[in-house]
Formats: C-alpha cells, structure tokens, sequence
C-alpha cells in the first residue's frame, strides 16, 4: 500500500506493514451537545429544567450545563459514528414534545439575554453532590459573569481503538508500562490538536457576529467590533468568536502554566491552581452571611474551571475528583471542546464534520508530537485567537515553529497529511464517506466563502436580518423539523424510563447524605 504524495508516520507505517490497519476503525465517538432553551418570543427560558426530561444530576444523557436554561445532551460512545449522531437524533425527539412554547437555540452564541442576572444558575437539589455543583456555577458568576457561561458548543469525545495499543506499544519500543504508554500517546494528541486545533475554528467555526445585548453586562467590549446592523456586532473575517477571547478571558488563567508533556505534570499542575489563593477571589468570599459564594478562593475552585480546548479524560466514580481519576487509571479517551454549534444542521453537527474530526485526531496522534514549553504554548495559542477573529481574512499568516506561515498553505499541508489515514478508514466501504470528508473540507480551505461563518453572514446579508432574528427563525425550523418526527414508541418508552429512574436516584442520592455540606466539602478536596 503506497502513499507517494504523503509520507507516513511510523505508527501508521507499522499497522500497514502488520497488516492490522483495519484496526483504526473502532476507535469510540461520544458527542455532548450544549443548547439554550428559549421562549416563543426568542428570551432565555426562565423555567426550571422541564421534569419529564428527568434529574438534571443524575440522567445519564439529558442534563444542564452553567444555567438552568442550557440544556446538555450526551449520546453513549459508539464505534460508529452513524449510530452516535442518531443516538443525539432520538434524544432531541424526546425533548422538544417536552418543552411546550419554549425552543432550543441553534446557534452558540445566546440571544435573549438581559443582563446576568436574566440567566438562571442551574440547580441540582438539595444533596451535598447537588449543592456543590451549583455552588460552583455560582463561583463562575462571581468570577467571571453569568452571560459567558451561556454561549453553548459541541464537545467531541474519541477514545482510539482498544486493540491498536498493544501493537503501537509494541512497535513504539517504549519500556512504559501499557497504561502509561496510552496516556503519554494521548498527550501527544493533545500537543498536536494544539498546535493544529486553528483549523477546526476555520473549517466548522459558526460564531461569527453576536447579538449586543450578549454586551449588557460589559459594554465596553462591544468597542472592539464592528457594527452589523442596528442589533448586530461582528468582525467581518471572524469564523468563531465563541473561541476568542470574549469568552473565558481572565487575567489568572492566562497566566497558568499547565503542563501538556504528561500525565503527571498535567495532573500537578492543574492540582496546584486549585490548591493556589487568587488574591481577587479571596475577596469575594467564601461563606458569606451563612451562603456560600464559591467552593474555595484558589485560581481554579475544580479542574472544570480551568477552559482548554482539549482535555484529557477518565471516568470519575461518584464523588472522585478528576485529576485522581487520570492519575489512578490513566487517560481514557480526550475531549475536543472546540466545535461550534452548526445552526445550518437540526442536531448541530454534520457526518462529514465528525468523520473527518475523527480522521484530525487520529492524524494528531499517529504523528511526532514533540514536547512543548511555555513559548510554542503561547505561540498555539495566539494561532488560535487570530484564526477564532480573523479567520478568513485573505492572506492571513499565522505562526509555525516560530516561522510565518499562510493560513491556506498550513491547512493544505495538514489535509494532505491526513489522506492517508482517510482512505484507511474507508477500505471496504464503497462511498468513501472519509475521503469525501477531507474533499469537502479541502473545498472550504480554497473557498472561505463555503465556511459555515461566511455562509452564516450571507444569510443574514441576503435576507436582512440581524443575528438574533436569523438565530430565532433557524431554531423555530429545528422545532417544527423535530416534532413533525415522533419517536419510535419504544425508544420514547425507553427514554421516558430513562428520566423517572433519574428521578429516583436523586431521591435516593438525598435520602442517604450523611455528612453536612461543610464536612462533605472538605472530605472531597481532601482526596489523595
């Protein structure tokens, strides 16, 4: 099997030359998908989390994100992709019969908002688990605002194939331990998505203008945009403002210095923000008048705080922290927090998206991954904010090994090293759905005008309407799309099941706390 355009990666050389490159196949994709509930009238909803849909705390597949109003759906992992996006299909089947005038908006960025306080902290009951993780949004708001915490993604969950560790370790030579072996793989993923991850904002970025009432509670800021429309700012070339810097911008965590060389650097690293007194936090408080403002004063109050596009993941038993987890078993699978929401598609990503951010990532860990310090950090970094403001601007030259580099010629090269690993994904399938993938997005790179962000503006342009209004008639197609598709009535039977047994287990969850909240709190950041 020869390759001329493209030279292989040894890993990947190794699997061809042992004939176990069918192997890539099975690797697991999970998606959980962030959506805000808004009124008939376009406001964000001010209802609580609708019951039929079950216990925001302990439903496997419906919860909420930050606000009461973001809802979260989280599809199991599958092997096949095809049966992950019908899995995210059925779960909007079963919610919007649920949510009677209300709707769900398609895009990342909220509309409908007044301010902070019009955004509803989500609550979870009256547990000690419950009670700390909306004490904890509650940290967000007093750190950071409430507004920002509403913009809503895609995070796309891969784990590689079970059986192709083994043979990479094998191969690889290391005198690691397996386990070890995979979680220092994953972190060269990692450095890779980071050094390359630019190229999700230009090709699926969707954010490209927001509403200015997103503003209200920082009017300042709108000073950085140009003006849209009366109701509209935006930055002409910009393809995912949800990714800039508007978002999670605080002074402290630009200053971390999280370390993706390994495990146990990332781990102690990350375990020292949450250990370390911010001075400005510290004056907000604690416990306030008997109430608790945040869970603690540190740089990061849990290791969700800390905002990466790209996290390494383990799955936490109940009540463990999640750097424990990772430094007990080991990295599972990653977590790419980068993607927009697609309002041009009902459930917010296309096939072609997921197949070829199957492809990116196994290209990102297939190849070299050197370590990095903090300056290529900050170079990666700065690669991603221009690419999140400016992405399509013609001619745009980003960074690469400290050489300039044009954005089209970058992102040719990178496609043209993931042909390779395309058409081994699709031997024996006569569509060739990931070779057609790369093609698509090969495309979009020649043409910033098929890029969701440009198609975005267009629309708006073609038929003058500012983004709220496109946002609210877009997610008003998506509940009419839904409801004209009822649920086969097992699958609604068994999602029905699904919420009254979520009910149950939060009962049974606040029927058998035993400690006070104070001591519960201690015993958790205690853990060792």
């Amino acid at each position: 099997m020869n390759y001329p355009h493209a030279v292989l990666p040894c890993s990947l050389q190794g699997l061809i030359d042992l004939n176990q490159h069918h192997l890539l196949n099975s690797g697991l994709k999970g998606i959980e998908k962030e959506s805000l509930r808004i009124s008939g009238s376009g406001r964000i909803a001010q209802t609580p989390h609708p019951a039929a849909l079950g216990s925001a705390l302990t439903h496997p597949h419906i919860t909420t994100d930050y606000s009461e109003a973001l809802l979260e759906f989280i599809t199991p992992p599958f092997a096949d992709i095809k049966q992950t996006l019908a899995y995210m299909h059925q779960l909007h089947q079963f919610v919007y019969p649920c949510l009677d005038d209300e709707m769900l908006l398609a895009t990342s960025m909220p509309c409908g908002t007044d301010g902070d306080l019009s955004i509803p902290i989500a609550e979870y009951g009256k547990s000690n688990i419950g009670r700390m993780k909306h004490i904890y949004r509650n940290g967000l708001w007093h750190r950071y605002g409430r507004t920002m915490q509403a913009i809503a993604g895609i995070h796309f969950n891969y784990s590689a194939p079970e059986a192709l560790w083994p043979i990479l370790h094998q191969n690889s030579g290391s005198d690691d331990s397996l386990q070890d072996f995979i979680s220092q793989s994953y972190f060269g993923l990692i450095r890779n998505f980071q050094r390359q991850g630019w190229l999700i904002l230009y090709l699926f970025g969707a954010s490209p203008a927001i509403c200015k009432s997103f503003f209200n509670s920082r009017p300042q800021i709108m000073q950085e945009f140009e003006e849209f429309d009366a109701h509209t700012i935006y930055h002409p070339y910009a393809t995912s403002l949800r990714m800039s810097d508007i978002g999670y911008k605080s002074k402290n965590q630009a200053d971390l210095k999280i370390d993706y060389n390994s495990l146990k650097g990332y781990v102690d690293s990350l375990g020292a923000a949450i250990a370390t007194p911010y001075p400005e936090y510290e004056k907000i408080g604690i416990k306030v008048a008997g109430e608790y403002q945040q869970l603690n004063a540190n740089i990061l109050q849990i290791e969700n705080e800390f905002y990466s596009t790209m996290r390494p993941k383990q799955i936490a038993m109940s009540g463990e922290k999640p750097t424990l987890a990772l430094k007990r078993r080991g990295v599972l699978y990653v977590e790419m927090r980068s993607l927009d929401l697609n309002l041009f598609n009902p459930i917010g990503i296309e096939e072609s998206t997921a197949r070829f951010i199957e492809a990116f990532l196994l290209n990102c860990l297939l190849h070299d991954s050197p370590q990095h310090g903090m300056e290529e950090f900050r170079i990666n970094n700065s690669n991603q904010l221009l690419v999140a403001n400016q992405g399509r601007k013609p001619g745009l030259m980003l960074n690469k090994n400290g050489e300039a580099i044009s954005l089209h010629d970058w992102a040719q090269h990178i496609l043209k090293t993931m042909q390779p690993i395309c058409a081994l994904l699709d031997q024996g399938s006569i569509d060739k759905p990931y070779q057609l993938a790369l093609q698509q997005q090969l495309a979009v790179v020649n043409n910033p005008a098929l890029t969701p962000s440009a198609r975005i503006l267009a629309c708006m342009q073609e038929n003058v309407q500012d983004f709220g209004c496109f946002a609210g008639n877009t997610s008003a197609l998506h509940k009419q799309y839904f409801l004209a598709q009822p649920l086969d009535t097992d699958i609604q039977q068994q999602f029905a099941d699904q919420a009254v047994a979520s009910h149950l287990k939060q009962a049974e969850i606040e029927a058998h706390d035993s400690l006070s909240f104070d001591d519960f709190l201690t015993r958790y950041f205690n853990q060792v």
